[in-house]
C-alpha cells in the first residue's frame, strides 16, 4: 500500500511501529534538490467538521522564535487583547508560553494573575522529564511536549530508532500524567512523517494512556516545514484532510483532542488551518500577525475572520484586531507591511482613480466589507498620479471623517485645485505617493472650514 493508503481501512487497528534500518525520507515527495512534489492518490474525503471550532495562540512561544523577545509588559498587554478579541465565549481558547527564562516565568505569573478563564495559559517543554518540574512550579494545568515524529528528526536529530523514540516519548507522557498534568503532544514534522509506520501507532498508544489515566491527552499536528496542502485527493503525509481523518479513524482521537499547528513556507498556512477545522480538528493554532519561526504561523486575525465566516461572531470583538496592530507599531516598534491583510496601513486603500470614483458612488463596490464597522478602519485612497479628482475627494472625506452635506465632491473647485497641485508634483518628476501630511496642508489651504 502507498503512503496514503485507504484511511478508512485502518479503523480501530492498533498496529506496532514499523521499524526500519534506514530512515524513510520519502524522497519521491521531498527530493531536496528540487521543489517538493505534491502526490495525489485520488481518494477524496468528504469534510467532517469538528462540532466546535476554537483558536489557540502561540505568540509567546513560536511567535518569539523569529523576533526579539517581548518584554513582560508587552506580553501582558497582548494577552489582555487576546482575551478581549476572543470574547466571553473564549473562542481564543489557549495560549502557550516558554518556561525557561525569568522573563517567561514572570510573564506567566502576571498573566495568570489577571484571572481570565480564556485564553488558558499553557506551557511548552522538551521531551525531558526535568522540564516537567517547571510546569508544576508555575501552577499550569496543561503543557505541550515536543514529540518529533518524522524519520528526519528521529534518525538524524535524535539519533534513535523509531521504537526507541516511541518508548522515550511514552515515558515522559506517563510521568506527566502521573503528576496530574494534561498533555499536548506536538507531532513535529508530521507532514514529512511515515503516518502508518510511526505516527498512527504512536498516537494510538497515547489514546490508550488517555483512557487509562482519565487525563486529557491532546495531539497537536505540526506542519513544521509548511508541506501540508488542503486540496482533495492528495496523498499522505502532505494531505491535511487525510492526516486529521486518519488520526480520528485509525487512532480514535476525538475532535476535542486535535489541534493543527502550521507554518507558511509554501503560502498555505491559513488555508491548511481552516481545512483542519473542516475535517474534524477542533483547535487551530496561530500567532498575532502570523509572526513565528521562519515564514510564520497562521495569523490569529486571519483565523478570526475564517471563524466568523464559518461560525458567526460568537462574541468575538473584531475591532480589537486594529488595536493589536496599533500596539505592534506604536509600542513594540514593528512595522506592519502596508498591504498586510486587515491591519496594514493600505489594506483597504486604493490608488486607482477609477476605483476611487467607485468608492465615491458606493464604497461597497471596492471594499471587502464594512471595514469601519468591523475593524474601525474606513476605506482609504492613497493619492498619487493616477488618483484624479475622485481620489482626492475620497481622501479628504475619509481622512477628515466628513459625512452628509459636509462631504466634498470631486466636482468642487477646491478638489480640482488640489488635484492640479498633485499633478504638478508628478509632472516635476516625483515618483512617490503624496503623504497624508502634505494633503492635510493642501486641504486646509483650499477648504478654509477644515482649518479648525
Amino acid at each position: 500500500m502507498n503512503q496514503a493508503g485507504d484511511v478508512q481501512g485502518f479503523v480501530g487497528r492498533h498496529r506496532e511501529v514499523r521499524e526500519v534500518s534506514e530512515p524513510n525520507l520519502l524522497r519521491e515527495m521531498f527530493p531536496y534538490d528540487a521543489v517538493p512534489k505534491i502526490e495525489f492518490d485520488h481518494a477524496v474525503e468528504a469534510p467532517d467538521p469538528a462540532p466546535e471550532f476554537f483558536i489557540t495562540d502561540t505568540t509567546f512561544r513560536d511567535g518569539q522564535q523569529a523576533r526579539p523577545p517581548y518584554t513582560v509588559d508587552q506580553i501582558v498587554a497582548l494577552y489582555t487583547m487576546l482575551h478581549r478579541l476572543g470574547g466571553p465565549n473564549g473562542i481564543i481558547r489557549q495560549t502557550e508560553f516558554f518556561l525557561y527564562s525569568d522573563v517567561d516565568r514572570e510573564a506567566v505569573r502576571r498573566c495568570l494573575g489577571l484571572g481570565y478563564e480564556f485564553p488558558e495559559v499553557t506551557g511548552w517543554i522538551r521531551a525531558v522529564k526535568g522540564d516537567l518540574k517547571l510546569v508544576k512550579e508555575m501552577g499550569i494545568k496543561e503543557t505541550g511536549i515536543l514529540t518529533s515524529c518524522s524519520d528526519y528528526h528521529i534518525f538524524r536529530k535524535l539519533r534513535k530508532t523509531r521504537a526507541q523514540a516511541l518508548e522515550d516519548y511514552l515515558a515522559i507522557v506517563k510521568s506527566a500524567l502521573d503528576m496530574g498534568l494534561a498533555i499536548r503532544c506536538h507531532l513535529e514534522d508530521a507532514t514529512r512523517a511515515d503516518f502508518h509506520g510511526f505516527v498512527a501507532p504512536f498516537v494510538a498508544r497515547l489514546m490508550d494512556l488517555r483512557e487509562e489515566s482519565g487525563m486529557q491527552v491532546k495531539i497537536r499536528v505540526c506542519d513544521t516545514m509548511g508541506f501540508g496542502v488542503p486540496y482533495p485527493g492528495v496523498a499522505l503525509p502532505r494531505s491535511v484532510p487525510k492526516l486529521i481523518l486518519g488520526l480520528r479513524r485509525e487512532c480514535g482521537v476525538p475532535p476535542e483532542c486535535l489541534e493543527w499547528h502550521g507554518h507558511n513556507d509554501f503560502h498555505k498556512v491559513l488555508a491548511n488551518a481552516t481545512a483542519a477545522w473542516l475535517y474534524g480538528c477542533m483547535y487551530a493554532n496561530g500567532t498575532l500577525l502570523g509572526y513565528g519561526e521562519r515564514t510564520g504561523n497562521p495569523p490569529i486575525e486571519g483565523l478570526v475572520m475564517d471563524y466568523v465566516s464559518l461560525k458567526g461572531s460568537n462574541g468575538i470583538d473584531t475591532t480589537v484586531i486594529t488595536e493589536i496592530a496599533d500596539y505592534f507599531e506604536n509600542e513594540i516598534g514593528y512595522r506592519i507591511p502596508a498591504n498586510y491583510p486587515f491591519v496594514g496601513r493600505e489594506f483597504n486603500s486604493t490608488r486607482a482613480g477609477i476605483h476611487a470614483d467607485g468608492l465615491l458612488k458606493d464604497e461597497e463596490i471596492y471594499n471587502i466589507f464594512d471595514t469601519a464597522k468591523i475593524l474601525g478602519r474606513p476605506p482609504r485612497v492613497a493619492v498619487d498620479k493616477t488618483s484624479g479628482t475622485a481620489g482626492v475627494a475620497w481622501w479628504i472625506n475619509s481622512y477628515f471623517k466628513l459625512d452628509g452635506a459636509a462631504r466634498v465632491s470631486k466636482q468642487s473647485d477646491a478638489v480640482k485645485r488640489i488635484t492640479e497641485w498633485v499633478d504638478r508634483q508628478y509632472a516635476a518628476g516625483r515618483n512617490t505617493s503624496i503623504s497624508d501630511e502634505e494633503l492635510v496642508e493642501q486641504a486646509r489651504l483650499h477648504i478654509p472650514e477644515l482649518r479648525a
